[in-house]
């Protein structure tokens, strides 16, 4: 693999993120906390509109406006979809980019702790989330793909790429430790970088517990499209935690207990996330396996 010249450092994606807009703003005020000596890196700060108004977005989900039909169809000209156009113009283009690499930072309501998302399964993006995983024991990896469908994620621009996920935290706010924990996670991937750069890298090899996306689930509904229960407050909070058949997962409102009735068990993730009650998302099921670098 040839050496990586250009880093993104992506935040903001979603306005009411603030992790990672305060993140960047910090490093814009001191630059030298992400320079390094053998690559270039640049912060952008992706959806400054939503920002100015603690939304997640103007329009549309910036974090969804990212596949090729949509960045080439000229009848897409709302704020985030014209935005992701000239983002894609600034990193990209998708699939030749000018970056050879994009972290993008993100944060949740849910308990998921510290996340890195893969959008593809590229050795160097599995080694850099083994890494981090082995010096951070809090880290988790999440596969967010969905075989055979093209990722709509900013950072699929680049085929190196890494997302940071940390939670929970209330949208439109900071929690320094968080902060502190994403800015860890931030400058040493790219000290991975440099040693990569440099031949110094002893590119870990060994097992990795990886997240397997699966699919999501939505909240019971009525016909009028309602939702008519809660996670149950057994399930609340337990990301990355086994869930068997027959566990509680919903209560209604009226107090009646909805069962996982799936034969196999299951470790769900964005449990309750806030954020993807519009897009009818109660969790994303994943399936834990082991991986050998």
């Amino acid at each position: 693999m040839e050496k990586i010249n250009k880093v993104a450092i992506v935040g903001g994606t979603h306005g009411n993120e603030f992790t990672g807009i305060y993140l960047l703003k910090k490093f814009e005020n001191f630059p030298d906390l992400i320079s390094r000596t053998n690559f270039e890196t640049q912060t952008l700060f992706a959806n400054p509109q939503a920002f100015e108004l603690v939304r997640r977005y103007v329009d549309t989900d910036l974090n969804r406006c990212f596949k090729l039909q949509d960045l080439g169809n000229p009848n897409k000209t709302n704020y985030e979809e014209t935005r992701a156009k000239f983002i894609n113009q600034m990193l990209g283009p998708k699939g030749n980019p000018k970056f050879d690499f994009i972290l993008d930072l993100h944060t949740t309501t849910a308990n998921m702790g510290l996340t890195i998302v893969l959008v593809n399964n590229h050795p160097f993006n599995l080694k850099i989330a083994a890494y981090l995983s082995s010096v951070e024991p809090d880290v988790r990896i999440y596969s967010w793909i969905n075989p055979g469908e093209e990722n709509a994620f900013v950072n699929s621009i680049c085929e190196l790429s890494l997302g940071i996920e940390v939670g929970p935290i209330a949208q439109g706010t900071l929690k320094a430790d968080l902060f502190q924990k994403t800015e860890r996670l931030v400058q040493t991937s790219l000290d991975v970088i440099e040693n990569f750069n440099e031949g110094k890298l002893n590119l870990i090899n060994r097992d990795i517990t990886v997240y397997k996306h699966l699919k999501v689930v939505d909240y019971p509904k009525n016909k009028d499209g309602e939702i008519t229960a809660m996670i149950h407050p057994e399930l609340q909070g337990r990301d990355y935690q086994q869930l068997t058949p027959g566990e509680p997962i919903f209560l209604t409102f009226d107090g009646e207990t909805i069962y996982y009735e799936e034969e196999t068990p299951t470790w769900p993730v964005f449990i309750n996330e806030a954020a993807y009650y519009e897009k009818g998302i109660a969790m994303c099921l994943t399936k834990k396996e082991t991986m050998t670098l």
